[in-house]
Parts: C-alpha cells; sequence; structure tokens
C-alpha cells in the first residue's frame, strides 16, 4: 500500500500540469502526489500520435511560466497577432464580419503550441520532481471516497491512499462515475478532423474563423509556413474526409481552404472526434475533485476547452496550498466547497455561451443569417466590444488563481 497527500488520477495535460502544480519543484509548498494512467504518456509527446495543437491565453501562458514550462514551450509557439471571422457557404468565399489584430507593441491574446510539445514538456519537469511519482501501465479497478482517506485500487491489487483525489481522467471519468456524479448535456451530429498543413505562402500569424452550415472551419497558425487545422463537419462527412488518400483529401481541402496561401501539402496525419457538450452535475465530491474533461466536454468553436481545464488546476492548486499552510485537511468539505463555487460559474457560463454560438452560426436560416452577421459587424466597429472580447480571449476576465497571473501556488 501506497500513501500520499494526493492522487492525480489521468495523465493527460490536465493531469500532468496539476500534479506539477501541486507537488512540482515550483509549488509553493510541494506535496506527494501519485499520477495514475493505463497508458504511457510518453506517448503523447510525439507528433505522430496527436494532430491536435492548442491555443493558449495569456493566462495559460503565465501559469506555465510559473510552472517552469513555458521556456521549453515558448520556443514552439506561434502567437495569434490577428484573428478574422468569416460567415458563408463556402468557406474561401466567406465575408468577413469581425477582425481582431494586434501590433508588435502587444501581447497577443494566445499562442499556438502543438500538444505534443506541451505534453514533453510537463513530462520534462515532472521527471525532475522528486514528490511527484508516475504510475502508468495499470488501470484503476475502484475508488473508495472514505470515511477516512480516499483509496485508489488498481487492476493489479495494489492500493494508493490520499487525502484528495483529482480527477482528471477525461469524459468517461471513473472517478466521476464511482462518486455518484453525473453527467448532463447532449452529442453533437458532427465530427471535428485534425491536421497540420504546410502552406506555400505565409501565414503572419493570422487565425482564421469560418463559419459554416456544416460547422467551423479553422485555420490556425503554427511556426514557419504551417496551420493546424480543425474541420467540423456531420460524422459521414467527416468519415468520409478522414478515409479518402492524400491525393483525394487534398483536393477536398483546396476547395474549402482557399488559394490566399498558395500550393497545401500534408504534414501529419489526420486524426476524427466526435464533439458533444457535456458537463458534470457537481465537480467535487467526498475527497474528490474534477479537472477538464472530467468536469466539462466544450465545443472547440474558440479552442477554449484546454484553458478552461488548466483554469481548473490553477484554482484547485490555490485552495489546496492555502488549507495546507493553515493546516487544514486539503480533501476536507470546505476546501473542496472552495474550489466548486469558484469555478462553477465560469464553467457554465463559458460551455453554454459556446454552445448557443454553435448553434447560432451552424445553420442557414436567413432571418438568423442576417441578425448574427448585422450584430458581429456593429461589434467589429466598436473598439470597446472588441477589447472586451481580446481580454476574453487572453483569459484575463473574472478571478484569476495565482498561477493565472504568474505566482507560485
Amino acid at each position: 500500500m501506497l500513501k500520499c497527500d494526493i492522487v492525480i488520477v489521468g495523465a493527460g495535460l490536465n493531469g500532468l500540469v496539476a500534479a506539477l502544480a501541486l507537488g512540482g519543484q515550483r509549488a509553493r509548498r510541494p506535496l506527494n502526489v501519485v499520477v495514475i494512467d493505463r497508458f504511457d504518456p510518453t506517448r503523447f509527446a510525439t507528433s505522430s500520435h496527436d494532430s491536435r495543437a492548442s491555443a493558449l491565453t495569456v493566462a495559460t501562458q503565465n501559469m506555465f511560466a510559473a510552472l517552469g514550462l513555458w521556456e521549453a514551450v515558448g520556443v514552439h509557439a506561434q502567437d495569434m497577432r490577428s484573428i478574422v471571422v468569416t460567415d458563408g457557404k463556402e468557406v474561401s468565399h466567406g465575408p468577413v464580419l469581425l477582425s481582431f489584430a494586434t501590433d508588435d507593441s502587444q501581447q497577443a491574446a494566445a499562442a499556438m503550441v502543438e500538444n505534443h510539445h506541451l505534453f514533453a514538456s510537463a513530462l520534462a519537469q515532472i521527471a525532475v520532481s522528486p514528490q511527484i511519482r508516475l504510475l502508468t501501465g495499470e488501470g484503476v479497478k475502484q475508488i473508495s471516497y472514505g470515511p477516512g482517506l480516499a483509496q485508489v485500487t488498481l487492476a493489479n491489487g495494489d492500493i494508493v491512499k490520499a487525502a484528495l483525489i483529482a480527477g482528471a481522467d477525461g469524459r468517461t471519468s471513473k472517478t466521476r462515475e464511482d462518486a455518484g456524479i453525473k453527467m448532463e448535456g447532449w452529442d453533437y451530429r458532427h465530427s471535428a478532423l485534425t491536421l497540420t498543413v504546410a502552406h506555400e505562402r505565409p501565414h503572419a500569424g493570422t487565425a482564421e474563423e469560418h463559419f459554416t452550415p456544416s460547422g467551423v472551419f479553422a485555420v490556425l497558425p503554427l511556426p514557419g509556413n504551417r496551420s493546424s487545422l480543425v474541420w467540423t463537419a456531420s460524422h459521414d462527412e467527416a468519415k468520409r474526409l478522414h478515409s479518402l488518400n492524400d491525393d483525394e483529401f487534398l483536393v477536398e481541402l483546396s476547395k474549402n481552404f482557399g488559394t490566399h496561401r498558395g500550393t497545401l501539402s500534408l504534414a501529419g496525419p489526420r486524426h476524427i472526434y466526435p464533439l458533444s457538450l457535456r458537463i458534470a452535475t457537481a465537480l467535487v465530491g467526498p475527497r474528490l475533485a474534477l479537472l477538464g474533461d472530467a468536469a466539462h466536454v466544450i465545443h472547440p468553436l474558440a479552442g477554449l476547452g484546454l484553458n478552461l481545464g488548466f483554469k481548473d488546476v490553477a484554482a484547485l492548486a490555490d485552495c489546496v496550498m492555502d488549507a495546507f499552510e493553515l493546516g487544514q485537511d486539503i480533501g476536507s468539505p470546505s476546501v473542496l466547497d472552495r474550489y466548486a463555487t469558484w469555478r462553477r460559474f465560469d464553467t457554465v457560463s463559458t460551455t453554454y455561451v459556446l454552445d448557443g454560438l454553435n448553434r447560432l452560426f451552424a445553420n442557414d436560416i436567413l432571418a438568423l443569417k442576417l441578425v448574427r452577421d448585422m450584430g458581429l459587424r456593429l461589434v467589429d466597429r466598436s473598439a470597446p466590444a472588441k477589447a472586451l472580447f481580446m481580454a476574453e480571449a487572453a483569459g484575463k476576465l473574472g478571478s484569476l488563481p495565482r498561477l493565472m497571473r504568474g505566482l507560485a501556488a
């Protein structure tokens, strides 16, 4: 039997970053942390396994700097210097309704980084953090949440006990299931196809969000003449596109991408992910805090999902560290209630705002199209409104945890 302060179930990005926030060398008071996952997270640190990239807000960049990650991650980041939003039946011909830009004297609201670089940097920091232990290769058989310490029983019979369980085990979370917490929501009738493309002409740090009746077609800048694509389509259409050979796929892609960046070529594998909205009916249970997709699954419309999970991590770190310094039980109801209260409004509001935007754009009803286009054009002409949008995109609004202000948790 192994005892520790905190068990983190799930070695995805939220789980690894949570381990560093709570037990890494940069933590205010490093706790003993055990991370459990049936998969080895090192496999995600290669570009061949994960074609996704993430838009890291300024607040998330501050967090990574505080955890000692940004130095390694930043060299692989591409600032989003401008954002263009279009609406139309055809991606390459839709009218520009809204645009944002930052000059060289301003910090960009977000930077694009391929996910495998995030995994690699987190794993490198964990390797030099003696109070973090990775237990991989064994799944979780059962979780008991008390009385007393929580207990995790692995598939091989090993037992780990801790004052607190952090559930970072994704949308099919066993930590949530064993605590009896339900998920509410629905499936979208779409999937997201993700891939990286190379193009002949530079992107100048411009991100493009094209809204069509079949969903969003996002072109997000990466270092060099490369872009990360998120192509939303019906399940059947996404499967068809995924099954095409490279030459056939490039023909389909070019029809949607347009010619403004010259000749296109594939720069990595294609992956497909069904889309859904899910939100946990509770963010905490006895000696349990849910993080990331275990707590909320949102539409990738604005690329906020991973940042929302990192904000969970930062808020939990604040609550736990404050309690630990006061000599309190870090898994007590008062600590967990503070975390849940802090995160509930942001989680619910972000989830349903993105769902509303998706429903607003993913249709071709003429009257609705006229209203939304007029609204976007009004925002585009309003400097205060655009400043508010950029502040939200940078993750600067609301009560920010210490890590997201660049301070040690």
